[in-house]
């Protein structure tokens, strides 16, 4: 006796549900990923607006220091200098020109705490004697299209491009000039002629105007400081 038993319309359709499963999982984690990628380049821009606005309030802390030096525009000369040693000015009063050295030595400690790699450049501009140039530099995490890291000569291409140079081998554009007719350029300090050109560096680059004045010198104030 032959028994012909139904064949159900879902008998060849074993499994379907479990590849739209599998298919739902992979868009969804597709779409998870993209939103990572898009949350990782918001976090870089921002650490990038963070880092400049430090930067900025450096230079405005070197600004109150000259400002608060009763003859910074006669010492300005030392203000350029990077020195390793100098006297205690925070326990006792010092002269002008201690006291500039002094400034500069804590203030270029700051840079490098505050900001990664920070170092800082500080000049005397060409046709500005009454000013101070300070160029701070730093590293910079930067991300591609694919949520990956930017290399330091991937950095270094970028930053060329904006300040138009052509490719990452070109050194670096000239972004001001110092009283003795040399070149200011986005470059670690420590490494002028550019060497390194796989150091990638994000620079910012402003002008201080310096003081002199007579003020109240010494311990209580009982002498009056007018320099020359």
């Amino acid at each position: 006796m032959t028994h012909n038993a139904a064949i159900s319309p879902f008998a060849h359709q074993r499994g379907i549900t479990l590849i739209e499963s599998l298919v739902a999982i992979v868009v969804m984690a597709l779409g998870i990923l993209g939103i990572l990628g898009v949350q990782m380049r918001t976090l870089a821009d921002t650490q990038g607006g963070v880092r400049r606005a430090q930067a900025i309030r450096l230079i405005e802390d070197l600004g109150e220091r000259l400002q608060n030096n009763p003859d910074a525009l006669g010492n300005l000369s030392k203000y350029t200098e990077k020195p390793t040693s100098s006297d205690d000015c925070a326990s006792g009063a010092c002269a002008p020109d201690r006291l500039a050295t002094y400034d500069i030595k804590q203030w270029h400690s700051s840079v490098g705490e505050t900001l990664p790699n920070g170092k800082a450049i500080t000049f005397i501009p060409k046709g500005g004697p009454r000013q101070l140039g300070v160029l701070i530099a730093w590293n910079e995490n930067r991300y591609n299209q694919n949520g990956q890291s930017f290399s330091d000569a991937d950095t270094t291409a970028i930053r060329n491009r904006i300040l138009g140079a052509s490719d990452a081998t070109t050194t670096s554009p000239t972004l001001a000039t110092d009283a003795d007719d040399n070149p200011v350029r986005c470059v670690d300090p420590d490494d002028p002629n550019n060497a390194d050109k796989t150091k990638g560096l994000i620079c910012h680059l402003q002008y201080i105007q310096p003081t002199q004045r007579c003020t109240p010198w010494g311990v209580g104030g009982g002498t009056l400081y007018c320099p020359n």
